[in-house]
């Protein structure tokens, strides 16, 4: 679904993405790990059109993608979620979802003068959508709460509801478990795997938590130095030297420490 190929992204002389060739299978939950400045994060954000590759292409379904922005990509059904949730605090986490699908009535000034029974007729469908979305994540009790008061946990499952109020196709998640308590963690996974089960969403997650990974990811991609090292079910991958050294730099005699030596 996804290829990328031979990706790039310097700034100034350092190369964070030095490279980088990859493959996402569509149907997939694909993880992707690495120590600390890997280029994990800049490699979503080329893909994402975050950012423009410095060289290199991203292909999604046989189209060339490189550098469109992301507004673009999200009517493709490409969308990205961040380490830190970003939701609008001041709104109730339903108002939260409402506001995701583009194309609205209400975006215009002449149909919020002419025509406000069709505002109304789409508000209550996105209404009534949002809450299904929210039953399907199991906070539906967080309705109307405010979004900025939800936990950690919590606006990363909010994050994850705003793509299925897309139906999007392809989802990078940014360490998704970060701050997450096990038990909210636990139910980010669920929901993950019955999105890629039930409605054949495509996943690519960068995680620190390797337990999370081992349930979700196969395959598992490792990135070290802006360059693709491995891949491999998580099994193969911790057993790679190369990954070994790059997470802890001594060798196979250390590689049983891997498991919670993080992404």
């Amino acid at each position: 679904m996804i290829e990328v190929r031979d990706v790039v992204k310097a700034f100034g002389g350092f190369r964070a993405v030095d490279g980088a060739s990859l493959e996402i299978a569509r149907g997939s939950v694909t993880g992707l790990i690495g120590p600390n400045g890997a280029g994990k994060s800049t490699l979503f954000n080329v893909i994402a059109g975050l950012l423009p590759p410095t060289s290199g292409s991203v292909i999604l379904d046989g189209d060339d993608i490189t550098g469109l922005p992301p507004h673009q990509l999200f009517h493709k059904g490409l969308l990205r979620t961040f380490q830190i949730a970003h939701e609008f605090s001041s709104m109730t986490v339903r108002e939260n979802l409402m506001m995701v699908p583009g194309g609205q009535s209400g975006e215009t000034l002449w149909n919020a003068w002419f025509h406000r029974g069709r505002i109304a007729q789409e508000e209550r469908a996105l209404a009534q959508k949002a809450d299904e979305v929210l039953d399907f994540l199991t906070i539906d009790h967080l309705a109307d709460e405010k979004a900025g008061n939800l936990s950690g946990g919590q606006k990363k499952l909010l994050e994850l509801g705003r793509t299925m109020m897309v139906d999007a196709r392809i989802v990078f998640l940014d360490e998704v478990g970060a701050g997450v308590n096990r038990t909210l963690l636990n139910t980010i996974g669920d929901a993950i795997l019955r999105l890629n089960a039930e409605r054949g969403y495509t996943f690519v997650v960068i995680e620190h938590d390797m337990d999370f990974i081992g349930r979700l990811c196969d395959p598992v991609i490792c990135m070290a130095e802006g360059k693709v090292l491995a891949e491999g079910t998580l099994d193969e991958i911790k057993a790679n030297e190369q990954v070994i050294e790059a997470y802890l730099g001594t060798g196979l005699k250390n590689k049983g420490k891997l498991a919670g030596a993080g992404a």
